[in-house]
């Protein structure tokens, strides 16, 4: 079973190293959604408003991605270190990009890598995918 099981995962994992084109309905194109979870709480506690969001957006997301974006209000939760549930404010930014280049990757971690230091956060999530999209 081991031997069966080695090839089908490396198979899936495969997908995940390039980003591949969906089949599109008419009039729309195949294109990269890229999702970004932004954690507002410092050290815990809450921390960074909207202004300093907003700020943010305009120094290092906008000049990377002029072409548009949306920032949505969340709130995520997760188990702590201890084992006790932490609930936390977010923004979710959402971005529709080419399915390749334009450096891409590059972008996101750049835009990733400055909010962890802005904003002393351990991490930002990004979710990845292929979408259909129209303008």
């Amino acid at each position: 079973m081991r031997i069966l099981l080695a090839p089908i995962a490396m198979l899936l994992l495969s997908g995940c190293a390039s980003l591949t084109a969906p089949a599109c309905p008419a009039g729309q194109q195949p294109m990269r959604m890229a999702q970004l979870f932004f954690g507002q709480n410092i050290g815990g506690k809450p921390g960074i408003s909207d202004a300093e969001f907003r700020r943010f957006t305009d120094d290092e997301l906008t000049p990377r991605f002029p072409n548009g974006l949306t920032v949505l209000d969340g709130g995520g939760q997760w188990k702590g270190a201890d084992n006790k549930l932490i609930r936390e404010a977010s923004k979710v930014v959402v971005l529709v990009l080419p399915l390749h280049g334009g450096d891409v990757t590059r972008k996101l971690g750049e835009v990733r890598q400055a909010y962890n230091q802005r904003f002393h956060q351990d991490s930002v999530m990004l979710v990845t995918q292929t979408a259909c999209a129209a303008f």
